[in-house]
């Protein structure tokens, strides 16, 4: 695996670099506070991966503990959000990995998963293409459903994306057009009222 370039970041902020200094110093405290800034934003990301706010939640406590008992490794040329970011997605990623390999088992041994009764029109619904395009990430490989996750829909920039999954940014494009090119072939698949003109032919009959 390429690892990104690490890069002086000058946009932490003095106090985040107190809080760190002092966290790797043993300061819980400090370290609870720079839990209460990121906590949040890695759950979304976490449960954004893997579909399953619980779920979410356990990796999240994981990422924690472990960056705490890593903290003598934090390069402060990184941002504490980005070490973090990664700390998390990893685990969320073997987490993903884990499942499937289990639903493989699963399918093997003759076991089906009974699928939602729903018609399209109703699972649309509700708040729809969003909500689709979650369900449909899921369908992902882990690394593609976090390159996505991360620059579309958390907004991070590709070489921040980079940073976090620990790869080049060439791979994070990459994996982001595999993800598009997935995504837009399994909607219009499943959800051909949202192809790019139907509803203007609809109007049209």
């Amino acid at each position: 695996m390429v690892t990104a370039r690490l890069e002086v970041v000058s946009t932490m902020g003095d106090d985040e670099q107190a809080l760190v200094r002092s966290a790797r110093a043993g300061d819980e405290d400090a370290f609870a506070a720079l839990v209460r800034r990121y906590m949040g934003g890695l759950h979304r990301v976490v449960a954004r991966m893997l579909g399953d706010d619980e779920e979410a939640w356990d990796v999240v406590q994981m990422a924690l503990v472990r960056a705490w008992q890593k903290l003598d490794r934090y390069d402060s040329r990184w941002r504490f959000s980005t070490w973090l970011y990664r700390i998390g997605t990893n685990l969320a990623i073997d987490v993903a990995r884990a499942r499937a390999s289990r639903e493989r088992a699963h399918e093997a041994g003759g076991l089906r998963v009974v699928a939602s009764q729903e018609t399209p029109a109703q699972r649309l619904e509700a708040s729809e293409v969003e909500r689709v395009l979650r369900r449909l990430a899921l369908g992902l490989s882990p690394q593609q459903r976090a390159a996505f996750i991360l620059r579309e829909v958390e907004g991070l920039d590709t070489a921040e994306v980079a940073r976090v999954m620990g790869c080049s940014a060439a791979t994070v494009r990459n994996h982001i057009f595999h993800a598009r090119k997935a995504l837009r072939s399994e909607l219009l698949r499943r959800y051909p009222e949202l192809a790019p003109g139907r509803q203007e032919a609809d109007h049209a009959v």
